[in-house]
């Protein structure tokens, strides 16, 4: 296919060197000459270095480069070009005004595809005289490297073209999942979980952002924590996209944005990019500070209250008895104690309150930890902090030959840091499902390819168990009232028909 790239930036040399490696004709062209000069000496020297690497054969270079062909003039007829791709800044009147040129260049056979990330494909369709051709095609930054492209068809978008763009993406190695026509589109709006739940984390002082991140990274496995995330990203863009997110769901609660983030960006701390963030970057920054040492006594006895679940219980009771902890088997914590409760949804206090345990010395341990490398301890404004340092070196003990664990000691909260952030990235991912926005398997697909987690969050959501997530739901949901929490239809239904949240289940479609 010929295809002809309107835009030459960042985003338009990454798809015209991943489509020219993927054997196609690539016309790259931008009003300003100079910068598809640079776009071409980019993609030559990535081309380059994947030889240089053994990633490419050199004829394949040499090939790719062939079939990359520098256009003076955006505008010029094309009767053969088949697809037209529009890479050029986030701004609706300006990509209407590149289609409508396009429209008068190009063929009625040619395909248009806008790589917009955050405006309405409908939209910018809206302004052609046939908005039947346009269609999204959102890649990600680096292109050759992020192997999942967003098929967004719009309102008026032709039945045939998703699939079209489809097999074009499928055939140059990368991955497409369809998505409705919504804001944020897949990747974008699944990824608002993580960072939406944090801050929120981080606006009740249950943790600081570097503790949040360790929790994030070592007990669900996350490669990056989400503060170091938007870091990385921006704090300007994380917080726009958030905004946008949120204002174009109509104030979805579970899309909630933070109060911290317009004075953070009003003052430039952006992150990397500034050299501040919720971190330091550069030369000059401190480095990290290190965890407090366990200073604790690591033999004072131990008792583990019942929580919700009877197997968490016995769970904890058995890695601490496996790692020579002294816990008590009766029915009531001896005098002195520590009290441990594995805390599913619930808070602390709550256990205190309605056990009758010793508020001094109760403390909450999240149960999602042991499967992890961290394990996490909450503690409550009544807890003695001598009693809190030793129920940290009881935790912190291992079985012989095993690494001492390292723990984070954490305000008690529902549900514990873990399980807040886990529950809001699953259930954004619900309710993209049950609004039939993309498919299950599109929507796990985009986030472990786009956003790099370590499953799915449907999947993930099923390691758990649809059952018990929703009863985190709801316990979330009763404990804080607050209806960024309420159980979504989605894991709702399927908990109660035991079905896993990544089946599609049947429609009144499948049914006609």
């Amino acid at each position: 296919m010929r295809i002809r790239i309107v835009g030459a930036g960042a985003m338009g040399r990454g798809i015209a060197q991943w489509a020219a490696a993927g054997g196609h004709t690539v016309e790259l062209c931008d009003v300003r000459p100079e910068a598809v000069t640079a776009a071409v000496d980019f993609v030559r020297s990535m081309l380059e270095r994947a030889v240089q690497k053994g990633r490419m054969p050199a004829g394949d270079m040499a090939a790719a480069l062939d079939r990359l062909v520098p256009l003076d003039d955006p505008w010029a007829p094309g009767p053969e070009v088949g697809l037209a791709i529009e890479a050029v800044r986030e701004d609706l009147d300006t990509k209407a005004e590149v289609f409508g040129k396009l429209e008068e260049a190009l063929p009625d056979s040619a395909v248009f595809a806008t790589n917009t990330s955050s405006l309405s494909v409908t939209r910018i369709g809206a302004s052609l005289r046939d908005p039947g051709r346009l269609a999204g095609l959102h890649f990600f930054n680096p292109v050759p490297l992020m192997r999942i492209v967003e098929v967004v068809p719009g309102a008026a978008t032709r039945p045939g073209i998703p699939q079209v763009l489809t097999e074009l993406v499928e055939s140059c190695g990368h991955r497409a999942v369809t998505v409705a026509d919504t804001p944020g589109f897949l990747v974008n709006h699944a990824g608002r979980g993580l960072v939406t739940e944090a801050l929120a984390l981080l606006e009740e002082s249950v943790a600081d952002p570097a503790g949040i991140d360790r929790i994030a990274r070592d007990v669900l496995g996350l490669r990056m924590g989400p503060f170091e995330l938007m870091d990385l990203t921006g704090l300007d863009v994380t917080a726009a996209v958030i905004d946008s997110i949120w204002q174009g769901f109509r104030h979805e609660d579970r899309l909630r944005p933070s109060y911290l983030t317009p004075n953070r960006v009003t003052a430039g701390l952006h992150g990397r990019k500034t050299g501040q963030g919720w971190f330091a970057y550069g030369p000059e920054a401190p480095a990290a500070a290190p965890e407090p040492p366990v200073t604790g006594d690591a033999d004072r006895p131990v008792f583990v209250a019942d929580g919700a679940y009877a197997q968490d219980a016995v769970a904890l009771r058995a890695a601490l008895t496996a790692a020579g902890a002294t816990v008590g088997t009766g029915p009531a914590p001896t005098e002195g104690a520590l009290v441990m409760v594995p805390v599913w949804g619930t808070t602390v206090a709550a256990a205190v309150a309605s056990a009758g345990l010793p508020a001094d010395r109760t403390f909450g341990v999240d149960p999602l930890a042991p499967a992890g490398r961290r394990r996490v301890l909450a503690v409550t404004p009544a807890s003695d902090p001598a009693a809190a340092r030793d129920a940290r070196a009881v935790l912190a003990r291992a079985a012989d030959g095993e690494d001492a664990w390292p723990v984070s000691v954490v305000r008690d909260t529902a549900g514990s840091v873990a399980q807040r952030l886990l529950v809001s990235v699953v259930s954004v991912a619900a309710s993209i499902a049950e609004r039939s926005l993309a498919v299950p398997a599109d929507i796990d697909l985009a986030v472990t390819t786009g956003l790099g987690y370590p499953a799915g969050p449907l999947a993930w959501g099923d390691r758990i168990g649809a059952a018990r997530m929703l009863e985190l739901q709801r316990s979330l949901h009763a404990t804080t009232g607050d209806d960024r929490y309420r159980p979504t239809r989605w894991l709702t239904e399927r908990a109660q028909l035991g079905l896993p949240l990544t089946a599609p289940g049947t429609s009144p479609a499948d049914c006609a």
